[in-house]
């Protein structure tokens, strides 16, 4: 069979079929419990949740904080438009982005879980006075966002929800908008009765494949985060593998496609409240596919990579010395969870020192930062080099105090 740059043709085919399955089934299942309690919330409480943290700025930071600690990337993610559409501000973002811990907490959380606690508490203090530093000199809603309004030409604030915030009389399915001119957008469902049940049908399909990638996920993490064979058939391996693939294609066509038909088209925008149970599912559904999505390429723009030219993040941390928090720290910089569960996983091994885990930690801005990226490129790229400001300060402070400590909190 040919071979890539030395690599066979059939690896790079399984790394693009393994990356398919277990961008579904160890991150986006476990997104989309998030997404959804989030969004439930949201439901009923009419959308007083949000109003309650946009009209109290000084907890905003604290709030998205606590939001970015959650396990995975949901929590984070659900802030994120809330900033585009003027919300939260900017020092609220990078508080969340930095106390993210992404999906690299479920392993670090089954495998070293006192190592997690100590590493995330770091995190979480540094990004609640990191946050408040950024709105308490004026970087963030000041001069940050002028300058990306004239640097990117987007609105950071535009996309306020009209009706007072509140969902359109009847559970309507056309989502209104404003841009930063104040004229309204819409993304309203094509009219197509077959294409509407078919996407309604993947939709309903797609919250099986999600339920199941839930329960493959968290039993994925409690035997310790094995290698899973790609496999089909009724035993564990092929359950996660039909539940990851099947996932991830009705995620693709959910947000390519099926969003036209059922509504939530315009993705990526926070919403205050919504009319149903219906609704609330549909939005968990349409936000998680989009970030499945970003998910599925990042896996991709990294396994390759690293297959084509055999780095080794892992070595070159261990080797590092000093240096080593500065390569978590840097690691962090990359969009997505896929190196930062690499890192997770060579720590559970004792490959890396505690306070690369810590660095990274603080760094890493998991999936949450895929949305930014998609809808205001310069402002995700701003608030990504802001979280790895505290994450090198405390990764180095880390190893200075206490020295690498080398499997520290491994079970």
């Amino acid at each position: 069979m040919a071979d890539v740059l030395g690599v066979p043709l059939s690896q790079l085919t399984e790394i693009f079929v393994a990356s398919v399955r277990d961008g579904f089934v160890q991150v986006s299942a476990f997104v989309a419990v998030t997404v959804l309690l989030f969004s439930y919330v949201q439901y009923r409480t009419d959308g007083k949740l949000i109003r309650w943290l946009e009209e109290r700025e000084r907890a905003q930071p604290l709030v998205g904080a606590l939001m970015g600690l959650t396990p995975g990337c949901g929590g984070a993610i659900v802030m994120m438009p809330l900033y585009l559409r003027g919300t939260v501000s900017f020092g609220t973002v990078v508080a969340t982005l930095a106390a993210t811990a992404g999906d690299s907490a479920f392993v670090i959380l089954a495998l070293a879980p006192e190592a997690a606690l100590y590493a995330y508490l770091l995190a979480f203090a540094s990004a609640v006075l990191f946050g408040y530093a950024i709105d308490g000199f004026g970087l963030g809603v000041g001069r940050v966002d002028r300058a990306v309004r004239r640097i990117g030409g987007v609105a950071t604030d535009g996309g306020v929800v009209q009706n007072g915030g509140l969902a359109a009389p009847g559970g309507s399915h056309v989502h209104h908008y404003e841009d930063e001119t104040g004229h309204e957008l819409e993304a309203p469902t094509r009219d197509s009765p077959v294409m509407r049940r078919l996407s309604e049908g993947a939709l309903a399909l797609w919250w099986v494949a999600a339920a199941v990638g839930l329960v493959a996920g968290v039993l994925y993490l409690l035997r310790g985060a094995p290698e899973v064979a790609i496999e089909l058939g009724v035993s564990y391996a092929g359950v996660f593998t039909v539940a990851g693939i099947t996932g991830t294609a009705l995620s693709f066509y959910l947000y390519l496609v099926g969003r036209r038909y059922v509504g939530h088209g315009h993705v990526g925008h926070g919403r205050d409240t919504f009319a149903s149970l219906r609704e609330t599912f549909t939005h968990a559904a349409m936000e998680t596919s989009f970030v499945t999505v970003w998910v599925i390429v990042a896996y991709l723009l990294y396994e390759y990579p690293v297959a084509l030219f055999s780095i080794d993040i892992a070595a070159i941390a261990a080797a590092a010395g000093i240096l080593a928090p500065i390569a978590g720290a840097v690691v962090g910089l990359i969009p997505g969870c896929g190196p930062q569960i690499v890192l997770a996983t060579a720590y559970a091994e004792g490959a890396i020192p505690f306070s690369t885990l810590t660095a990274n930690a603080i760094s890493q801005d998991g999936d949450a930062l895929f949305p930014l990226i998609a809808i205001d490129k310069t402002a995700a790229v701003v608030a990504s080099i802001y979280t790895t400001v505290p994450a090198l300060v405390v990764g180095v402070a880390v190893h200075l105090t206490v020295g690498p400590l080398f499997g520290f909190g491994v079970l």
